[in-house]
């Protein structure tokens, strides 16, 4: 199945497809379907190669007329294709089979209805498990689906749909097809089916050419009372306009429908005009305000790809990254600059740049640009570098040139290479034309490398407060020593004593400056007051690390809740927890640092992220000896701020939630069953569906809940949502009889969907007592190498990730890892990466332990 970037080249000097016809029967049965595909296309005559199918059976291959005997050209993964002609026609029948995993084609049957839902999804080798395909995003074609399903379904794809055509009746379900127009040119990665009895509000908006768009937002049934299909019509509005303008290029495709669909791996998917979401943003109960902006972001990052991923489309999965990157920082952009979310770099710098930093101080770290081998190399590159990192790095690219010229290159792009695939030198040489920079060096040093850089400043004052000599000092760590270019500005702030702003502070002077080399001096600022704090990377513009210098960081512990604007007060932040992962601080500081000043914070995506990273310090990088009295006091802290919240704030939830997470001791668990009972209330905090779910999963891992309890809990919510929740409560149940029935659900038999299993896996190591999973150490080792080779890759790694023992931080468990990877085979380096991955969340946290002490 995993086909390498050699046997891709090698097929496209082979082949060039033109057409697929695509004929699916979706009411064969519960398991299968029947899939025929014709292909037509050219080859080197008398040449050999082969087709992608993931199939259950194949049944006939005509290859120019001439049968080939299955059983001697299929493995059930590929149909070899010998003596081909000049040009060619291939018809596939086969069966195909119905996945769980949120790969190929997802089949999942609605508990409140029993109704059935599928929905596709491709990237990146999985449009082969739905018909037979040249499976690379180089091959880029027509194709023409004919789907038959119940003719009460709906049935969307990436052309309009059109008027189904009566199929007769089978076991007393009428059935009807759906005759596709051809899709425009595209990669089968995009290709999408989604069908069932979805429900639809629809709309439409005004191209930039004056053609009509027509538009359509879809969910479940039992979903739709909930959807708010407006807010996503109006951010879709403003979208258009924003890309249309900036790329210079209409809309490209005949429609535009978002889809919510179940049990979904990622957060959405770019497919042409078929855009499918994660169904978590259909919001049944109250959620927190940075869930609603997620949302808007991931609406603008799909859009973006209609652009840059499906109108243009990368030749091979090395440029992966370009086009994540681009739709992140597009998307971000957006935000910013065309709808209410005034501060989305904010929420970039917070919740993405974050992920970034945590993701290239692994010691899996990779440059940008990855070389990428085969298809598992994609898969484990759909990471923190590939989207943050890259997007952080275009964002200084755009400071570097500029953004009017870098939109130029933008343009000049989309211009020269619509409807075919390209390479990353095909942007670099329009944005070097548009910027007149050569780009070259820049590209080296910051896409050809790994790891991230770190500011420091160093100045000197003299006795009446002035700077009389200032610069920044950059450095590396050894393993990734390049010192880069970087485009930043420098932000002096002072406590306003006077006018609207007074008592807060505020940015009195900001210089903007290239960075380079081990030492930059800053000759503008000396002769200038010293200001109360001095803030390298001001407006986040660079991707760099920062520290503060003493004066500074005291203003910032006292006032950090005083400073006017979000970013500012966020890449503080940001620098207080780098400082404690990378244990240069105690964690225990870093504790207070939190618990101090969160109350005040106004963003809630930046409470979200600071809400994670305390509860990362408290589990992992406390010092043992003082981590269940600082855990304990945490959340009482986080209870008393969730009582002096505003009534019905975000502030409120988040903080509500989050004492539920951290509930250990007796009398916080009494709170909280208090508050499920309605006994206790705060001010209209809503006790809603999932919330009431919220205090039971802390109750059952606080052992205060039972089986019989989260049953009852269901059958009042035997809903998706319901189900993924008590199997989490259950999981979580503190004994040695719950913990192991667990594991033998999920690891023994398999049992259950994706999103099942992952909801039993997360119950499953919410433990305050980690000794229930010592006894799962040499379980995991022994059963991960057969979960790799027998499972899907989205079922494999999340559980290898899931399961792993990194609450047990101790020198045992990198041991027992060490003693697996020893032995582990060199050709299955995703499965390796995985490990180590998981393997340096335990070194890291040791360190930092050893400077909490």
């Amino acid at each position: 199945m995993n086909l390498t970037r050699a046997e891709a080249i090698e097929r496209t000097a082979t082949l060039s497809v033109s057409s697929y016809d695509v004929t699916l029967d979706l009411t064969t049965s519960e398991s299968t379907f029947a899939s025929t595909t014709t292909v037509r296309f050219s080859a080197k005559e008398g040449s050999s190669s082969f087709i992608d199918a993931v199939t259950k059976t194949v049944h006939q291959v005509t290859l120019n007329g001439v049968e080939l005997d299955p059983a001697e050209v299929s493995d059930g993964v590929r149909i070899q294709l010998p003596k081909l002609a000049a040009e060619n026609e291939l018809t596939v029948k086969a069966d195909a089979l119905f996945m769980n995993t949120g790969e190929g084609l997802h089949r999942f049957v609605d508990p409140v209805d029993g109704e059935v839902y599928l929905y596709s999804q491709f990237e990146v080798p999985d449009s082969r498990r739905m018909f037979a395909v040249f499976e690379q995003p180089d091959q880029k074609a027509e194709f023409t689906f004919h789907i038959t399903a119940p003719s009460h379904w709906d049935v969307i794809s990436n052309s309009p749909t059109p008027v189904p055509v009566a199929a007769g009746e089978v076991d007393g379900v009428k059935r009807s097809v759906w005759h596709f127009e051809p899709t425009l040119k595209m990669s089968s990665y995009i290709t999408a089916l989604i069908a069932g009895p979805y429900e639809c509000v629809r709309g439409e908006l005004t191209s930039s050419n004056g053609r009509i768009v027509p538009l359509g937002v879809f969910a479940r049934k039992s979903l739709m009372e909930f959807l708010d299909a407006e807010n996503v019509f109006e951010l879709t509005r403003q979208g258009f306009e924003f890309f249309e303008k900036q790329f210079g290029v209409p809309y490209p495709f005949p429609k535009y429908d978002q889809l919510f669909v179940p049990e979904f791996n990622a957060g959405a998917m770019e497919n042409a005009g078929a855009v499918t979401f994660l169904e978590s943003y259909v919001f049944r109960s109250k959620v927190t305000d940075a869930m609603v902006e997620r949302r808007a972001i991931t609406i603008l990052h799909e859009l973006a790809h209609m652009w840059f991923g499906d109108l243009v489309t990368m030749r091979w999965w090395n440029d992966l990254w370009l086009n994540e990157s681009f739709a992140e920082f597009m998307s971000t952009l957006a935000a910013a600059e065309n709808t209410q979310y005034v501060d989305a770099w904010t929420t970039f710098s917070s919740l993405e740049k974050s992920w970034a930093y945590r993701q290239d101080q692994l010691s899996s770290t990779h440059p940008i640009k990855a070389e990428i081998n085969d298809l598992e190399d994609v898969l484990v590159n759909f990471d923190g570098i590939t989207y943050a990192k890259g997007a952080s790095v275009l964002r200084q690219l755009v400071a570097w040139v500029g953004q009017e010229e870098f939109m130029a290159g933008v343009r000049a792009y989309f211009a020269k290479h619509a409807w075919s695939n390209t390479e990353l030198p095909d942007l670099m040489v329009e944005l070097e034309a548009a910027s007149g920079r050569d780009l070259s060096s820049w590209t080296e040093k910051w896409l050809e490398t790994a790891g991230v850089n770190t500011f420091k400043p160093a100045l000197e004052v003299s006795d009446d407060g002035v700077i009389t000599s200032f610069s920044i000092a950059q450095s590396a760590v050894a393993q990734h020593p390049t010192l880069r270019p970087h485009r930043a500005a420098i932000g002096f702030y002072d406590l306003a004593t006077s006018g609207a702003d007074s008592g807060k502070l505020v940015r009195t002077h900001r210089v903007e400056l290239d960075i380079d080399g081990p030492t930059t001096d800053v000759p503008e600022l000396v002769g200038m007051k010293r200001p109360a704090l001095i803030l390298l990377n001001d407006d986040d513009l660079a991707y760099a690390k920062i520290r503060l210098d003493e004066v500074s960081l005291a203003t910032a512990k006292a006032h950090l809740q005083d400073f006017r604007d979000s970013l500012p007060r966020t890449l503080v932040s940001a620098s207080a927890w780098d400082a404690a992962r990378d244990g240069e601080t105690p964690a225990r500081d870093y504790v207070e640092f939190v618990l101090a000043t969160i109350g005040s914070e106004t963003d809630s995506t930046v409470i979200m992220v600071l809400l994670r990273q305390l509860a990362t310090a408290l589990h992992y990088y406390v010092a043992p000896a003082h981590q269940k009295a600082t855990a304990i006091a945490a959340a009482d802290s986080v209870w008393e701020l969730a009582q002096n919240a505003a009534a019905g704030s975000d502030a409120q939830l988040q903080f509500v939630k989050a004492f539920a997470g951290h509930a250990q001791s007796a009398a916080q668990l009494d709170v909280v069953q208090a508050l499920l009972d309605g006994e206790q209330q705060l001010d209209e905090l809503a006790l809603d569906t999932d919330m009431r779910w919220e205090f039971l999963i802390s109750l059952a891992a606080g052992g205060r809940a039972d089986a019989s309890v989260i049953e009852a809990a269901l059958a009042l919510d035997n809903t998706q949502n319901g189900q993924l929740a008590a199997a989490t409560a259950h999981a979580a149940i503190p004994t040695a009889e719950g913990k192991a029935a667990t594991w033998e659900s999920v690891v023994v038999r398999g049992e259950g969907a994706n999103a099942l299993q992952r909801a039993a896996i997360d119950g499953f190591t919410k433990v305050w007592d980690t000794s229930l999973l010592e006894p799962y150490v040499a379980k995991y080792f022994a059963a991960i190498q057969e979960l790799w080779e027998s499972k899907s890759y989205e079922t494999a790694s999340s559980m290898i990730t899931g399961l792993y023992p990194s609450q047990l931080v101790s020198q045992t468990t990198l041991d027992a890892t060490d003693a697996f990877l020893d032995a582990l085979s060199p050709d299955v380096p995703a499965l390796r990466r995985l490990l180590t991955e998981s393997r340096d969340t335990v070194v890291r946290a040791l360190r930092a332990q050893a400077a909490d002490v």
